[in-house]
């Protein structure tokens, strides 16, 4: 059952998790949306609580630990215990991003963005945003879901099965993300916690619209990911939503732990011939 638990879930100002929030909420939980978007985070809430369901708003660092513990505390002394942590924030940034899918001749020496002259400090930005993002809120959160069936759902990626080109940062993060949810679901399991992973196919989001789209026309990125997806289109944040309730429902999925579950439209299961 989902109605009456606790959802604590970052990065709930974007537009997989915002979709996230309003599904848990019309399913009777309460949800606390965790974002360092404060307008977004906000305007999502609001917009819950319109619409009758009940939930609560923080602008937060997920990179920040001094952060998530600060908001942990008013959480209990105001709301409760969690029952439910969603680790959703995380993301890729143009500056981690490459010009060309593949090497070419003297790239080594090029003023295009290159794999050479790819910044440490960019890629470290990447990393840490979608794995360390992972990592600090699950150690303040899960202090909360000790033996009380707690669930942890954390955001991986097609890129944690099959790496993209132009995003090694991103891709390698996710890749993390996936690992981390599997050891924690090992670490975890004597302690009545759950710990699973839901991989995205290709939705539009904030973060990938630049690549996708160029003046509202789809990019020959767009063109060939749509061509590796048998489905053939990209999915709708809604469309994630039966693979969240089942995950969080703790009498549904009881024997679930460790997985990650694509919901891809069948790129992951897709050879190209």
């Amino acid at each position: 059952m989902i109605k009456d638990k606790i959802a604590v879930i970052t990065g709930a100002g974007g537009v997989l998790c915002s979709e996230f929030a309003k599904g848990l909420a019309s399913k009777g939980a309460t949800v606390i949306l965790l974002d360092i978007n404060k307008e977004a985070v906000f305007s999502v809430s609001e917009e819950i609580n319109k619409n009758g369901g009940r939930s609560f708003a923080y602008e937060c660092d997920v990179l920040s630990r001094k952060c998530l513990e600060s908001v942990h505390t008013d959480i209990l002394n105001k709301i409760g215990k969690c029952d439910i942590l969603i680790n959703g924030a995380g993301g890729n940034s143009k500056r981690a991003t490459l010009d060309k899918e593949y090497y070419e001749n003297g790239d080594e020496n090029s003023l295009d963005k290159t794999f050479f002259n790819l910044d440490k400090e960019d890629f470290g930005f990447v990393f840490d945003l979608n794995l360390v993002g992972v990592l600090l809120p699950t150690q303040v959160f899960a202090t909360d879901l000790i033996n009380r069936d707690g669930v942890i759902i954390n955001i991986s990626s097609m890129n944690a099965f099959r790496p993209l080109t132009k995003i090694p940062a991103y891709s390698c993060a996710k890749s993390g993300v996936s690992n981390l949810t599997m050891w924690l679901s090992t670490y975890f399991a004597t302690s009545k916690i759950r710990v699973n992973a839901i991989a995205p196919g290709f939705f539009v989001t904030k973060q990938n619209k630049d690549l996708l789209f160029c003046d509202g026309k789809p990019t020959k990125r767009t063109e060939k990911i749509l061509n590796a997806t048998p489905m053939g289109r990209f999915g709708k944040p809604e469309e994630l939503l039966g693979t969240l309730y089942w995950l969080c429902d703790n009498e549904q999925s009881s024997f679930v732990t460790g997985t990650v579950i694509p919901v891809d439209g069948g790129f992951s299961a897709y050879s190209g011939v």
